[in-house]
């Protein structure tokens, strides 16, 4: 029988023989397996560290199965529990032994058919050797028994012929103990077949993460060039892109008035322009370019019109005057002429529109060259103020521009006028605003009145900016009438308004009382606005002094040398103008210098201001003394 060599590797132990007699409680068919987990951990306790390896090394669980077929390796080398006598019997119990457990197996025989059926119906009757941690923990103590197990090739087969014999040695946990001091017995269980192996306990799967949501559309997809064989395009990424970011682009195209669409790049692209090439001249293309992520495909971006495949020769380009690029003001009457160049090849298409609609051919009439466009208006009116478009177009590109024409006139007149009160002199008038203002903002008013004896109208006011006004100096006894008339940017409105009730000025109780004015006084000291400076004179030459003072009534004016009046010395010439003294020395000599002083009085107060005039003598070289 197979069991019978697994058995002759078991004997060698003296362990092994007094307690073969575990096995009796194995007749039983199925329970058997089960129940040596329990009963092998109380005879082995020493075992028990080598436990913990068997439990890391969960994969090796179905390998250790055939532990006690490789025992005898296990017991030739030295074993850590009987080292002694692993070593002795090693080379001589290995013949006696089929002598010695040839009984023992025909004793266990009953137990091992049983242990055979029981693994035959059902593969699990194994996991008690994988239950029983003393069994797993031998296997995987000692490597160095792998090499004995290699050199003993007829006591490896039968191991992996029969995996019954595991059943006895689950249920003679003493019998596995030689086999756990000898963990190499792992080698040959590789031999085992891993389908004999105990299921491993299957670990709890991983919260699965939130499914990921695709993008958003891209934006702005646009055509940047066009020409015979290929259209290049551009867009820009999408608005909302997610947690799980963004893989690229795929574009795709289809003929117009067909649903076959065509992927123009294989591979996801993460740039944001494409050049969709190999296209047929003349093919109407819808291109679209779709955005994927981690949840798929976004919703695609498709070009508002199909791109037609042609050479463009030139893009169309709109150059708009200077004078037209703001606001163009215009008078009711006036013509309208307007002349807009543009570029473009092949010849581009025209169009006008006035505030988004097609332009009425009846009030605006349009000529257009290969080079410019003319919007003609003969007379303009107040319904041709608007803002006229002009779009240019070649295949899929366009230019557009847009002009800004108000058509001005004349203001309406005031309402509501009315005379408010009257007094005196005076009227106080009150108005509002016309409710035609021409097309622009009112810039003022202009107030009339008219005398009732006369009948004419004279301006009072011009370029008023308010409401309402007082008009003053009426003539007493008139009465009078008013009227305002709106202005704006064209001119004075032709239209006013005027009041229904005259302002009479009143003759009775009135009396001019002119008002009293008392004199001003004007009494004041003498006081010097410019007081003198101190000069210097040169011996010959006439000098002058001057100063300015004020007063009222007119100050005296005296001059003094060194605190001594001048009086009429005739070297001396006084003037006073205006206030202005002066003070003229005729030709000085080296005596002339000195202070001087001037003084003015009046009755109420005299002032005095005084300066240093100092007179120099030439003094010449001699040269000069010898020539005179």
């Amino acid at each position: 029988m197979p069991t019978k060599p697994a058995l002759i590797k078991k004997a060698p132990s003296k362990k092994v023989a007094p307690k073969k007699a575990a096995p009796a409680p194995v007749p039983e068919p199925t329970p058997a397996p089960a129940e040596p987990a329990p009963a092998d951990p109380a005879p082995a306790p020493a075992p028990a560290p080598a436990e913990a390896a068997p439990a890391e090394a969960a994969p090796a669980a179905p390998e250790a199965a055939p532990a006690p077929e490789a025992a005898p390796p296990a017991e030739g080398e030295a074993a850590p529990a009987p080292p002694a006598e692993a070593a002795a019997a090693a080379p001589v119990e290995e013949p006696a032994a089929p002598a010695q457990t040839e009984a023992a197996a025909d004793a266990e025989e009953p137990a091992a058919a049983a242990a055979d059926a029981a693994p035959a119906e059902d593969k699990p009757a194994e996991a008690p050797a994988a239950d029983a941690p003393p069994a797993e923990a031998p296997a995987a103590d000692a490597a160095p028994a792998e090499a004995p197990a290699a050199d003993a090739p007829p006591a490896e087969a039968p191991a992996a012929d029969a995996p019954l014999a595991e059943a006895p040695a689950a249920d003679a946990p003493l019998a596995e103990a030689p086999a756990a001091d000898a963990a190499p017995a792992e080698a040959p269980a590789a031999d085992a077949p891993p389908a004999e192996a105990p299921p491993a306990e299957e670990p709890k799967p991983p919260t699965p993460p939130p499914p990921a949501v695709p993008t958003s559309e891209p934006v702005n997809l646009t055509i940047e060039d066009v020409n015979d064989s290929s259209v290049t395009i551009k867009w820009r990424p999408p608005e909302t892109i997610g947690d799980s970011g963004l893989d690229g682009y795929t574009v795709e195209y289809c003929k117009d008035q067909t649903t076959d669409w065509v992927v123009v790049n294989e591979k996801l692209t993460e740039a944001n322009r494409m050049v969709v090439g190999d296209l047929t001249k003349g093919d109407v293309l819808h291109i679209r370019v779709v955005a994927v992520n981690a949840g798929g495909p976004s919703p695609p971006a498709a070009l508002a019109e199909p791109v037609k495949v042609t050479e463009i020769v030139e893009r169309p380009k709109i150059r708009v005057p200077r004078s037209l690029r703001a606001r163009l003001v215009k008078q009711a009457g006036e013509q309208v002429n307007l002349v807009i160049p543009f570029n473009g090849k092949p010849k581009p298409l025209v169009s006008w529109t006035k505030d988004g609609e097609p332009l009425d051919a009846k009030k605006a009439s349009v000529r257009t060259s290969d080079s410019d466009s003319i919007l003609f208006i003969r007379k303009a009116e107040r319904d041709h103020s608007g803002k006229y478009e002009l779009s240019v177009k070649v295949e899929s590109f366009e230019d557009k521009a847009s002009i800004v024409i108000q058509v001005v006139d004349l203001p309406g007149p005031p309402t509501s006028m009315k005379l408010v009160d009257s007094w005196g002199f005076n009227a106080a008038l009150e108005w509002t605003p016309p409710k035609d203002t021409g097309n622009t903002e009112i810039t003022g008013y202009t107030i009339q009145k008219s005398d009732k004896k006369t009948g004419e109208w004279f301006t009072v006011l011009e370029h008023y900016h308010q409401l309402n006004a007082t008009i003053s100096d009426l003539i007493m006894g008139n009465s009078y009438s008013f009227r305002v008339f709106a202005e704006n940017k064209c001119g004075r409105g032709e239209e006013a308004a005027a009041t229904k009730t005259l302002a009479t000025v009143q003759k009775i109780g009135m009396v001019y009382i002119p008002p009293e004015y008392q004199e001003h006084d004007f009494s004041e000291a003498p006081k010097f606005t410019a007081p003198l400076s101190d000069r210097a004179a040169t011996v010959g030459y006439t000098t002058r002094l001057l100063c300015a003072v004020r007063g009222s009534p007119k100050p005296k004016i005296e001059w003094l040398k060194n605190q001594m009046v001048i009086g009429d010395d005739p070297k001396f010439r006084q003037i006073s103008n205006q206030g202005v003294c002066s003070l003229e020395i005729r030709k000085p000599c080296s005596f002339d210098g000195g202070i001087y002083s001037c003084r003015a009085r009046n009755a109420h107060g005299e002032a005095t201001v005084a300066c240093k005039l100092e007179v120099k003598q030439v003094i010449l070289a001699e040269a000069d003394k010898d020539k005179k």
